[in-house]
């Protein structure tokens, strides 16, 4: 009778210790911080982001990496700002590249009848109203979060599904450090 309690206690014991080891594989970090080639991302992320941040609060790793996520791999300001470049700042016309810091992913995109989430934060503070819960599970399965019946038909979430829950977390804390903005309806095209 003891063998069996003591066989559940360590498998108990080695699936608490599995959890905890892909806590810290998860965050990418070790006691001296991410390695180096997270930190040159990091760095980039500060670097490119093109609005002002709101750093109070907030793990800066976090927002740094999902910094350089957004705006130098995952393109979520192609759909998600319009006009998509500053003026003069179009790159496609051999400008230096400069996003439009008036419209930066508040949405309004137009794709047929759709249009683009703002995907800044809500008076509560939430990028485009979703807790992190709400985002990771949209970014997994697609699902509206209006209707989850429905599946989002031109967000490329399929793209998106297979990111690290530590990437999709720097996203998710980089649109909360960035500031809010009305939606832009007033988008006649993307990329303009």
């Amino acid at each position: 009778m003891k063998r069996p309690m003591l066989t559940l206690l360590f498998i108990v014991a080695a699936a608490f210790g599995m959890v905890l080891s892909s806590r810290t594989a998860v965050n990418s970090a070790t006691p001296s911080g991410p390695d180096s080639e997270t930190q040159k991302r990091i760095a980039i992320g500060y670097k490119i982001a093109p609005v002002h941040l709101n750093l109070a609060g907030k793990d800066k790793i976090l927002v740094g990496l999902g910094s350089y996520i957004v705006n130098a791999q995952a393109s979520c300001v192609d759909c998600h700002s319009c006009p998509t470049y500053a003026q003069g700042g179009n790159p496609f016309f051999g400008q230096p590249k400069q996003f439009n810091k008036d419209t930066y992913l508040s949405g309004g995109v137009p794709f047929g009848t759709l249009r683009s989430d703002n995907l800044t934060p809500d008076s509560g503070g939430l990028p485009a109203g979703l807790t992190l819960t709400q985002f990771i599970k949209l970014m997994r399965t697609g699902e509206d979060p209006d209707d989850s019946s429905e599946l989002l038909q031109v967000m490329p979430w399929p793209h998106y599904q297979d990111m690290s829950g530590y990437d999709l977390q720097s996203i998710y804390a980089y649109l909360t450090a960035i500031p809010s903005q009305p939606t832009g309806f007033n988008c006649t095209g993307a990329g303009q």
